[in-house]
């Protein structure tokens, strides 16, 4: 019984966490406005800096500063930007392609 509780509890906290991994779009009328954010050094060489996006949280955007990962070979990062329609306005999340 105690088992069957436990697989219960951790399938609904991953359901919530993984919630919003989907590709669900949430549109907004006005763009927030994007905070001053100055880039530290890179820490190491060849490092690439993946630019700061915007991520949906509750139920606004929030800024999510960029960081220094390692570059992936054969790929290009593209970078997120806002994008219009007749909803509003959405973020298109940035990705390696």
């Amino acid at each position: 019984m105690k088992t069957a509780i436990k697989l219960i509890l951790a399938a609904g906290i991953a359901g919530t966490l993984f919630s919003s991994c989907g590709s669900s779009s949430y549109y907004v009328t006005e763009r927030p406005v994007e905070p001053v954010y100055v880039r530290p050094a890179p820490p190491y060489a060849n490092a690439y800096w993946v630019p700061a996006e915007w991520a949906w949280r509750g139920n606004t955007y929030v800024y999510v500063n960029g960081y220094y990962t390692h570059p992936r070979q054969g790929h290009v990062y593209r970078q997120g930007y806002w994008r219009q329609s007749n909803r509003g306005q959405v973020w298109v999340h940035g990705s390696w392609r």
